[in-house]
């Protein structure tokens, strides 16, 4: 099974996207696994977009 090239660098308009569409929703692990890039990019990015996980989403984490 071949391993998905993790990306580095520039985020593609695409990339920010699905970002934005699924980070409130979804794992952050699952997220950056999609998108080929380290989770810790994918925190970081979300933050310096201002993104939150959705209140359901931490809820269902148990964290209210």
């Amino acid at each position: 099974m071949a391993k998905k090239k993790v990306v580095k660098g520039l985020w593609s308009k695409a990339d920010i996207n699905t970002l934005a569409r699924l980070f409130p929703k979804h794992a952050t692990a699952e997220i950056a696994t999609k998108l080929g890039r380290p989770t810790e990019a994918v925190k970081k990015k979300a933050s310096r977009m201002g993104l939150r996980k959705s209140k359901g989403y931490m809820k269902s984490l148990g964290r209210a």
